[in-house]
């Protein structure tokens, strides 16, 4: 077996196909194609569907994929490591969170000591934070609910209640408080399956004697912030996630003691020794020192 034959897969694979892995790696597709082969020839296994021009990977494919990417993974820790002034001078860390608001501070201090290196952040349910820690998409994810699973270093960043929101015109908006009872019948808009903050406020509708179906559902906060905002229905958020936004009021659930929304930054146990991850890390856990100090 041989570096290239597992680099040229890699690459086809996590690429979408030939041609697009052979731009990544400044190659020719026949070459890329040829390792490939060569490969599949030597251990007498199907690693790609090969139909017309699509290209798909066959289970034995999916297998190796999860190796290779702990393999090439690792090979950038180790650039890392080989590397470590030039890490925090360059590169780029990669973000994927719920929400933004839970580590501004966190990436305030991060940027001000590493101005050099870039910081990307994508959105995402707990579901896809997941997902994307997993294939290393990502090296830091920020999520409502603490993986049951034990690859995970885990870092709290607060606690707070799901709250109702409406737009400032809307017929409850002058309510101090509502019920589950008071949301029977009023339109709801709630965010996709895998929503943390839609989970939660299901599970204590249920255990109160409540069922709701949404009238609409968005993907994503941000979505369910503009609808709610053009006055059409009633929203949900974590109290430390509504902000400040002159469009909408933020209306207190009765139950909101059963909706405690625990937001936490993870990576994984196996990437936390990585120069940027480990420094990004170090700067939370001060944060959140601070943050218990003062509560």
């Amino acid at each position: 077996m041989r570096y290239v034959q597992l680099r040229a897969f890699h690459y086809v694979a996590i690429c979408g196909g030939f041609s697009r892995a052979a731009e990544e790696l400044l190659l020719t597709q026949p070459a890329i194609s040829d390792q490939v082969r060569k490969l599949e020839e030597e251990y007498d296994i199907l690693l790609f569907n090969r139909h017309r021009k699509q290209v798909t990977m066959t289970p034995s494919g999916e297998k190796l994929l999860e190796i290779t990417r702990r393999l090439f993974d690792n090979e950038e820790q180790a650039r890392e490591l080989l590397t470590e002034s030039r890490a925090t001078r360059s590169g780029t860390l990669r973000i994927v969170a719920d929400s933004a608001l839970h580590m501004l501070k966190i990436l305030a201090r991060f940027r001000d000591k590493y101005p050099g290196v870039g910081v990307t952040i994508s959105g995402g349910n707990t579901e896809t934070v997941i997902a994307s820690l997993f294939s290393y998409e990502a090296d830091i994810g920020i999520l409502g609910e603490l993986p049951p699973a034990r690859d995970f270093e885990t870092i709290s960043l607060n606690s707070t209640p799901i709250s109702a929101f409406v737009a400032l015109g809307h017929p409850i908006a002058n309510r101090k408080t509502l019920s589950f009872q008071d949301l029977q019948g009023l339109p709801l808009v709630m965010r996709e399956a895998g929503s943390k903050t839609r989970k939660k406020f299901e599970e204590a509708a249920e255990a109160n004697g409540f069922s709701f179906i949404p009238s609409i559902i968005a993907e994503g906060r941000e979505a369910v912030r503009e609808i709610v905002a053009s006055g059409v229905g009633v929203g949900f958020v974590s109290t430390a996630e509504f902000g400040e936004d002159p469009r909408l009021v933020r209306i207190p659930l009765e139950e909101e003691d059963q909706m405690i929304m625990e937001e936490t930054l993870i990576c994984l146990r196996e990437r936390r020794g990585g120069k940027l991850v480990s420094a990004f890390l170090k700067i939370a856990h001060d944060e959140a020192g601070k943050l218990a100090k003062d509560g």
